[in-house]
């Protein structure tokens, strides 16, 4: 086995911020996990650091996990080891609260002269000519009818 490349060194303040972490039912899961493998992963504690291994098997994770707490903790720091990093690329929500509202309400209402029941498409235009949104596709209304748990018919 390798011989470990981060390791985990906690000064006074950081290793009681990262207890209070670990005690606190207002953090994820996840986050109080974190906490609990770098406070097991300190090599300034008297007894010294666990093994990576025991560490999983105390906290309950998986080996790989122990491993990339302690890198990210080496080499972005605290904050980093304990939360998670939001998504760079995620893309903005087409439909905002308003469009959704004024969508389901379209949906509720009676449909246009002439035709028998809204169709994706026909609800995509008139949520464009109405001015809730730029442009809309018919799959980004049915995905938004679909979470709403309403059909369009």
């Amino acid at each position: 086995m390798p011989a470990k490349k981060h390791h985990v060194t906690l000064t006074g303040e950081q290793r009681r911020q990262v207890a209070i972490v670990a005690r606190s039912y207002r953090r994820s899961d996840r986050e109080r996990k974190r906490a609990r493998i770098l406070l097991l992963a300190d090599t300034a504690q008297p007894d010294g650091a666990l093994k990576d291994e025991g560490i999983a098997e105390q906290v309950d994770v998986c080996l790989l996990t122990v491993q990339q707490v302690r890198r990210r903790f080496a080499e972005d720091g605290l904050e980093a080891a304990l939360h998670h990093k939001e998504q760079q690329n995620r893309k903005a929500r087409l439909l905002d609260g308003a469009a959704e509202a004024f969508l389901i309400a379209t949906v509720c209402g009676a449909p246009p002269e002439g035709q028998k029941r809204w169709t994706l498409h026909l609800l995509a235009n008139h949520i464009v000519q109405q001015g809730y949104a730029d442009s809309v596709s018919h799959e980004t209304v049915r995905q938004t009818l679909k979470k709403m748990n309403l059909s369009h018919g």
